[in-house]
């Protein structure tokens, strides 16, 4: 990526329109996090809730207290261990945040991506960029350029393609806002290496918990309906499911030779190399000319959990407009 590109995007922002840019993760749309028009245009963008918060993006951690407050050491702890690095830490917000970032929380969602184009542009900002996804709310996330070009259009100002993201689903997010941690949603950094690092346990979000991107219980949805299925009931699920029309399966394990699924994708059996293509392969297979989706269940191990929660939520959004999962949301946020 060249230097001109950087320094475009950042004229962009500065201006209060939105860039799409690559983090490791998926790709975000980003705005200035201070100017309070720049982020009403991500929400208008991807018809995104007013109540629904979006992550901040730093360029260091020594940028934590300007936009947050009471800092625990855990925070610090995480943060020296997995910053840069797919994980969103949760934290009383400074005052001076806009309502508008945190959802009119108290809490502030933060995070130093790896991405080296994304510590690029924010090093070259020198401020907050916040920035969800860069895909219309409830939807599939963009792992590439061409997704955000294919999902959003015009309504982004400018691009920075980095090509496909190497971890391709979004950051683990814990919530230190109340002293110990609690995990609202899983990613790539598990639970396991959190309370291997603070000595401590981690526990799970509950209706108290703040409001967090991506934990509506209808999200990362394809167009088409998606079945999950075990993989002994798999042929089941295939012959009920094709009364809808064309079956698409992506599965852990080779296509039989009896399988009447119109279109079949053989998923790695590696938990993070799943994760890798799996908003991909969703995103190809709803452009299939398939009428539903079949996927065989993932184990239930912790290397499997954020692959598990995602297919859960998408699972529960499928089949929905953007418009329905928009209206939904407010009902469904913790």
């Amino acid at each position: 990526m060249s230097d001109s590109s950087i320094a475009k995007a950042v004229e962009v922002l500065r201006a209060g329109r939105l860039v799409a840019f690559p983090t490791e993760t998926v790709y975000g749309l980003g705005a200035d996090a201070s100017q309070a028009e720049a982020v009403r245009k991500i929400f208008r963008a991807k018809g995104r809730p007013a109540d629904h918060p979006v992550i901040v993006h730093l360029g260091t951690a020594r940028e934590l207290g300007a936009w947050a407050r009471e800092i625990p050491d855990a925070a610090w702890q995480l943060a020296e261990r997995f910053w840069p690095g797919p994980l969103t830490l949760i934290l009383k917000r400074d005052p001076r945040v806009l309502e508008l970032v945190t959802g009119g929380q108290d809490t502030v969602g933060l995070r130093v991506p790896s991405h080296p184009i994304a510590a690029g542009l924010l090093q070259a900002f020198n401020g907050g960029i916040a920035a969800p996804s860069a895909n219309r709310f409830g939807r599939v996330s963009a792992t590439t350029a061409e997704h955000v070009r294919q999902e959003l259009g015009d309504a982004v100002d400018y691009i920075l393609d980095g090509g496909a993201c190497a971890v391709g689903i979004e950051s683990t997010i814990v919530d230190l806002s109340s002293g110990m941690p609690v995990l609202l949603r899983p990613g790539r950094i598990t639970v396991q290496e959190i309370e291997s690092l603070l000595k401590v346990p981690v526990s799970r979000g509950s209706n108290a918990s703040p409001r967090t991107p991506g934990t509506l219980p209808a999200h990362y949805a394809p167009g088409l309906p998606l079945r999950l299925a075990a993989v002994g009931m798999l042929d089941a699920a295939i012959r009920e499911e094709s009364v809808r029309g064309p079956v698409a399966v992506l599965a852990r394990h080779a296509r039989p030779a009896r399988s009447s699924a119109t279109l079949w994708m053989t998923a790695p059996l590696d938990a993070a190399e799943y994760a890798r293509l799996l908003y991909a392969g969703l995103r190809q297979i709803d452009d299939s000319g398939c009428a539903v989706i079949v996927v065989e269940t993932p184990p239930d191990t912790p290397d499997w959990s954020a692959v598990r929660d995602r297919l859960q939520r998408a699972a529960a959004g499928s089949g929905a407009s953007p418009v329905s999962l928009a209206q939904s949301s407010s009902a469904d946020a913790p």
